[in-house]
């Protein structure tokens, strides 16, 4: 279990978590700003709020979590296309759960809290295997 644990703990997943919970904390700030602020619908704030959140993801993790450093475009076009791609399945399961959650009468941004677990380890997940791989 101790060998799991710190395989599952390096430098890569701490910092990875870091970014994670200021990627979610832009995502909530900008939703709670659409959602609760100008009262727009929680799915239109939502995904305004992910566009916000996917851009200061793919840039603090291309550059402090995977290292990726090059902004050649051949890099670029390989990697945002699949990041965009990767966080799109990351919208469509939060935007569905949001759905369930306004079915229920769930407040929205405990809502949100819950399925940013799943989305974390979905992001995650694409990220390290198919998005920024080392050659």
């Amino acid at each position: 279990m101790n060998k799991i644990l710190c395989k599952l703990l390096n430098k890569e997943t701490i910092i990875y978590i870091v970014f994670g919970v200021l990627t979610t904390a832009v995502d909530y700030i900008s939703f709670t700003a659409l959602y609760y602020g100008l009262h727009m619908n929680e799915i239109v704030g939502n995904t305004i709020a992910w566009a916000f959140a996917v851009t200061f993801a793919y840039i603090t993790n291309k550059l402090f979590v995977f290292e990726s450093k090059s902004f050649a475009l051949k890099t670029l076009a390989k990697e945002l296309p699949s990041f965009i791609l990767a966080r799109v399945l990351s919208l469509v399961v939060t935007n569905a759960f949001l759905i369930f959650a306004k079915y229920i009468s769930m407040n929205m941004l405990l809502a949100k809290a819950i399925v940013s677990v799943a989305v974390i380890v979905i992001n995650y997940v694409f990220s390290k295997l198919f998005i920024f791989k080392k050659e």
